[in-house]
């Protein structure tokens, strides 16, 4: 009879410590299919990694630690969403070309080192990039720019360029006009 309880107790004991194992395996696979799945998309490499950890048990999942890849598909996606922020923090403020120093977008020049920064439109005043040919605000060719605008609209101000900027700027003006497209013409019909 106490033989009879002995062997009950060696057999439940055994029992209970197969299921904790298997349940731990289990779990092991679990968890290095869930992790995989978190840092890859792959869904080739996810089944790989399952069946790493289940046919090699322990040496298999510390295989994968290490060997997994470093961050989450979460964490490289935040990642990258900072650098985009950064990128566009770095874009939304100009800085001068000439000096480096952080210029405001409607300067015509740098108060640093002078170098020319936009150009008034010939026509209606508004600021240009000194590269632009074609006033997007009035649709004036720029071709042949000279620092005093043609005739404008009464109704528009000429923006305040001063004396002497030529001396103070490292803007120098082309000597021949550059070719540009033909004026923009619009015909009746046509639509964006």
């Amino acid at each position: 009879m106490e033989n009879l309880s002995l062997e009950s107790v060696f057999l439940g004991t055994t029992v209970y410590a197969g299921m904790v194992v298997a349940a731990f395996w289990l779990a092991m696979i679990i968890w290095a299919y869930r992790d995989m799945r978190a840092r890859s998309r792959d869904s080739l490499a996810q089944i790989v990694v399952a069946i790493m950890v289940a046919l090699l048990n322990v040496p298999g999942l510390l295989i994968y630690i290490f060997l997994r890849p470093r961050e989450t598909l979460a964490e490289a996606y935040e990642r990258s969403l900072e650098e985009e922020a950064l990128l566009q923090e770095i874009e939304d403020k100009p800085v001068c070309p000439g000096c480096g120093q952080r210029v405001q977008a409607e300067w015509q020049a740098c108060p640093h080192c002078h170098t020319r920064l936009k150009k008034p439109c010939t026509h209606c005043g508004k600021m240009l990039e000194l590269s632009w040919n074609l006033c997007p605000h009035c649709a004036a060719s720029q071709v042949g720019y000279s620092t005093e605008p043609q005739a404008r609209p009464a109704h528009v101000r000429p923006a305040t360029v001063p004396e002497d900027w030529r001396a103070r700027t490292s803007y120098e003006a082309p000597a021949t006009p550059r070719r540009t497209a033909d004026p923009v013409e619009y015909i009746e019909g046509d639509e964006y």
